[in-house]
């Protein structure tokens, strides 16, 4: 087999068996194949696309080039949930607890965040004494014991897509619909769930910025997920405007604790709500997707998800009292009010350029080596579609230094008042298929 024959077949429209497929990621990932050529394939993928068998066997081959992790030894449906990004993104810690409440395992494996604010471990470790640092038997014990436990990424899981995503970021095809596909799926995959729930963004805060390309890439995971025996389903949601009100680590927490006692923002418990309606419904817990939503409302109003949350921060070394006096949380020193210059009514809040607002800030990473600041951040005052005077409060900053003019600055260029607006739709979609 050469590798130039098969660019050359996919160059010209043809599908790639799985014996080739197999030996293109074999290959790179062995350094046998050299940059340039799977260069040249990405390329061709990009123009002439892959069948939905193609985009499987991509991806299992992906899984296959490192470790997988066995989670066996966990009682029942592991349900895992996948969003492609976004701004004040608090869902994880909201549906972790919320879901495990209702006996369904969750045993999470996440990542510190580049980007706009930190990844879950990051928004958990504003909890004082809070750790992921456990071995994998502590772990397999606390989910079987309290169906929730976080862990930190490990191991040499999908080596081959570190690898692609490396070269996609450099040869201009990071926008391939079965390369970005393959790339999420191969890791959560090789996670070792039994099921999982995406949550695929649309708007300008998200990677897929129409609907139509968000539906694309979502089918593409769900047919994905499905045809290598991994029971998926997909939301397709807004970030056209942050999520929720808070961006920022303590901040979020405080979101997330506020939505598990039934008075967080309307938008993150809808949200919340339809991701976790799907792992409820993909763990056999509920008959539909109503009556799993049903369950999920009921674990909030008679406290159980509150109670879980309190149970999984003690167990991994947190103090759990930050629930009821979340004035423990890290606190900025200085909060700094934005007035609104104008009336009317708040048309648009542009989701990337707000998080990087609360990036210059500090709480979140321009590269690896920054250190997150987990007490700032923004609140939001205002969503699209509030009426505003001049005067009113659009953000609190929540900041640890007195000058923010360069904060202020983006935050005026970037929310929008006019005088009419429709206000947006949060839930584009569910996709089973």
């Amino acid at each position: 087999m050469r590798m130039v024959d098969l660019i050359e077949k996919k160059r010209d429209g043809e599908e790639l068996t799985t014996e080739e497929i197999n030996f293109i990621i074999e290959g790179y990932t062995k350094d046998e194949i050299p940059d340039y050529q799977v260069s040249a394939l990405a390329m061709a993928i990009f123009f002439k696309d892959m069948t939905e068998r193609e985009r499987a066997d991509l991806t299992m081959a992906i899984v296959n080039s490192g470790d997988t992790i066995d989670l066996s030894a966990i009682e029942g449906v592991k349900v895992d949930k996948h969003s492609t990004g976004g701004v004040g993104d608090t869902t994880t810690l909201v549906l972790a607890p919320l879901v495990a409440a209702l006996d369904i395992p969750v045993a999470k494996m996440s990542g510190r965040g580049l980007g706009h604010t930190g990844g879950t471990i990051d928004k958990l470790e504003a909890i004082a004494g809070f750790h992921v640092e456990i071995d994998k038997e502590e772990f397999v014990r606390l989910v079987n014991k309290d169906k929730i436990a976080v862990i930190g990424q490990s191991g040499n899981l999908t080596p081959a897509d570190k690898k692609l995503y490396a070269l996609r970021d450099v040869t201009a095809t990071v926008n391939s619909i079965p390369l970005i596909a393959s790339s999420i799926m191969s890791k959560k995959i090789a996670a070792g769930s039994d099921a999982i729930v995406l949550d695929v963004k649309t708007g300008a805060g998200a990677f897929m910025k129409t609907v139509d390309d968000a539906k694309e890439l979502a089918h593409a995971m769900v047919s994905i997920g499905n045809n290598v025996g991994r029971k998926t389903m997909a939301v397709i949601s807004d970030m056209s405007q942050p999520l929720g009100f808070a961006i920022g680590n303590a901040l979020e927490v405080k979101e997330a604790i506020d939505t598990l006692q039934g008075r967080g923002p309307k938008d993150l418990e809808e949200l919340c709500l339809a991701l976790g309606s799907q792992m409820v419904f993909l763990a056999n817990k509920a008959s539909s997707l109503e009556e799993a939503e049903e369950l999920l409302r009921e674990v909030i109003q008679n406290g159980k998800a509150l109670e879980k949350f309190k149970a999984f921060i003690a167990n991994q070394g947190g103090d759990p009292t930050v629930v009821d006096h979340p004035e423990k949380l890290p606190q900025a020193a200085y909060l700094i009010e934005v007035p609104a210059k104008e009336d009317g009514v708040v048309t648009e809040i542009i989701a990337d350029e707000i998080g990087t607002a609360a990036m210059l800030l500090g709480a979140g990473r321009a590269t690896k080596e920054s250190e997150i600041d987990l007490a700032v951040g923004l609140m939001l005052n205002k969503k699209i579609g509030d009426k505003v005077t001049a005067g009113d409060s659009l953000v609190t900053i929540h900041s640890n230094r007195d000058n923010v003019d360069d904060v202020l600055a983006i935050i005026y260029e970037n929310i929008r008042i006019g005088s009419h607006v429709e206000p947006p739709v949060l839930v584009y979609g569910i996709v089973t298929e």
